[in-house]
């Protein structure tokens, strides 16, 4: 979907990655690792959904303190050296208010492959935004 809006006369060639259906974050940077060296032949990897992802918290009041304790634990996963950031993304669901954030993980599970792909380097927060009460953020990594 992000492509689509990015690149609406879709003249880009875009290949999917379907998520595996045990969910594993450990699986899923793993298969980021395999995928990283096609970032070499000029291959761009998206790792598309939400850090927040819970339909039915928007507009809540207790929402914007659970999902900002969510995403400042995230963007530090995100952010720490690549070793301790695998650790604390494979246990993401020990993190403060994780099953009230992704009652289901296919909305993060994503960011895994994108992590698992980039270079090694900590990742970089790039984006942030509070809609319907609840914070959000992109990363990137090089």
């Amino acid at each position: 979907m992000p492509l689509k809006v990015a690149f609406p006369d879709a003249q880009i060639p875009v290949v999917s990655l379907s998520l595996a259906a045990s969910l594993d974050p450990a699986l899923h940077l793993a298969a980021g690792r395999v995928l990283a060296p096609l970032r070499d032949e000029g291959v761009l990897i998206v790792g598309s959904g939400m850090s927040f992802h819970n339909l039915r918290a928007y507009l809540r009041p207790e929402t914007v303190e659970r999902a900002r304790a969510f995403d400042a634990w995230l963007t530090h996963a995100v952010e720490s050296p690549s070793e301790e950031r695998d650790q604390l993304l494979t246990g993401w669901r020990k993190a403060p208010f994780a099953a009230f954030s992704h009652p289901r993980e296919e909305h993060l599970i994503p960011l895994m492959v994108a992590a698992g792909a980039g270079s090694g380097a900590p990742g970089k927060h790039i984006f942030t935004d509070k809609p319907m009460g609840a914070a959000i953020s992109a990363y990137r990594f090089d």
